[in-house]
């Protein structure tokens, strides 16, 4: 019977995550402990457990928590979606960087949000692990938790526990090519590999036939362009398609967000490129989703009960039943990518089974793409060591690093915007 811990379980991922566990065929039973700070989302989250458990008929218990050493002991997964200070500091990181002309649509994984959502995430989830070490030292530990690559890296340096970064980039996009190439998904063929958000498709097949040149012909369709403007303009001067939206990559590079007339050529609403998107939105989706599972509850909205495709689960399920599977994570580079920092965090195809993770060699990026992918780890690392040593000139080096903000602004422009940051954010960033 394994023991599944989630940690800020009041956040969007319970539902999904539950759900994919609970309908595993092959586990009847088990325990889920249920973490989170507040309260009220948290007694949300458990009703929702209770619910799909009780409509699976399943033998699954669920345990709920504020305090999170109660809630850890004995874990066989422990999964971390914590969210720290999120709605009280979405705001500044996007309307401060704004007055510097740092036009950001996400900003949550990169860029001056994503380094200062590091340095107010990190010291918490590094308190986790210390917790864990001492009350669940053979758990697997999966992190759903942005900033991805910083949060992973700072838990590979800081813990010597096994775990892995999950996101669902890969699976979204390898299914959006199925749909612009026109070919049935179960039928397409790829190698994936880079960092998260920023991971390459450097081949797509289907039947042994190359698709690159199908998608070059299809995205010149106005309906088609216009669904992933960004994309498919870095796949036809790049060489290959990259994993996150069109939007939220725009940010990872120098190309698209620098000028008005860039912004007006390449940005679409949404997670198409709109700027402002994620720090006008999220608070309203926070709502909108305790909302729902209100609904839920009552009975007045019905609760789909069928797998995603989130990794949670089919590590689980590979993991105890020795089935192994493939999933793609963020990992300890160590020799998998040959042109990018050996001790930096990579996404790759990992093997799972009941060892646990196991990342696959992928071998050199494109010098192109390794190139862009090795600009943001360096942003990584200085992140990653300012919350470790405490260092605010590492923090402010991050963000001097990071291409999109040294697109638009000058050294000393930076340093105020941050030092306007940090100023901000002083109630939310321990040792700082």
């Amino acid at each position: 019977m394994p023991k599944v811990t989630i940690i800020g379980a009041g956040s969007q991922f319970t539902r999904t995550l539950a759900t994919d566990i609970i309908l595993i065929p092959a586990i009847e039973s088990g325990e889920f402990a249920l973490v989170d700070t507040d309260r009220e989302r948290l007694d949300l989250a458990h009703g929702l457990v209770q619910r799909v458990i009780d409509m699976a008929g399943k033998g699954w218990t669920v345990t709920s928590s504020v305090e999170r050493r109660e809630a850890m002991g004995g874990s066989d997964y422990l999964i971390n979606t914590i969210d720290v200070a999120g709605v009280e500091a979405v705001r500044h990181e996007y309307e401060i960087p704004l007055k510097y002309g740092v036009q950001q649509c996400i900003g949550d994984t990169v860029g001056p949000g994503g380094v200062f959502k590091a340095l107010r995430t990190i010291p918490a989830w590094l308190d986790i692990l210390r917790d864990a070490e001492q009350l669940c030292p053979d758990a697997l530990v999966l992190n759903y938790t942005n900033p991805m690559s910083m949060v992973t890296l700072a838990g590979i340096r800081a813990s010597a526990m096994q775990m892995v970064g999950l996101c669902h980039s890969v699976q979204n996009t390898s299914e959006a090519l199925a749909r612009y190439a026109g070919v049935p998904y179960e039928e397409m063929r790829w190698k994936c590999g880079g960092i998260n958000h920023m991971a390459w498709f450097t081949e797509l097949s289907r039947r042994g036939k190359d698709l690159y040149p199908v998608l070059r012909e299809r995205c010149r369709e106005p309906e088609v362009w216009e669904q992933d403007p960004v994309r498919f303009e870095a796949m036809l001067q790049l060489g290959a398609f990259v994993t996150e939206s069109s939007g939220h990559f725009s940010e990872y590079v120098p190309y698209f967000r620098k000028r008005d007339d860039l912004i007006e050529r390449f940005m679409r609403p949404d997670y198409r490129g709109e700027t402002g998107f994620y720090a006008t939105s999220w608070p309203r989706w926070r709502e909108e989703r305790d909302e729902r599972i209100r609904r839920e509850l009552s009975g007045e909205e019905p609760i789909a009960m069928k797998r995603s495709h989130e990794y949670a689960s089919v590590i689980i399920e590979a993991h105890e039943t020795d089935r192994p599977a493939v999933i793609h994570g963020s990992v300890l580079n160590a020799g998998l990518i040959d042109n990018l920092p050996m001790d930096g965090v990579v996404e790759v195809a990992c093997l799972v089974n009941r060892n646990g993770f196991q990342p696959c060699r992928f071998g050199p990026l494109p010098p192109q793409l390794a190139g862009l992918c090795a600009a943001n780890m360096r942003v990584f690392e200085l992140s990653v060591r300012a919350v470790l040593e405490r260092d605010r000139e590492a923090a402010i080096h991050a963000v001097m690093l990071d291409p999109l903000t040294a697109a638009v602004c000058s050294l000393d422009e930076i340093r105020s915007m941050v030092e306007e940051l940090f100023e901000a954010e002083r109630g939310l960033l321990p040792g700082f």
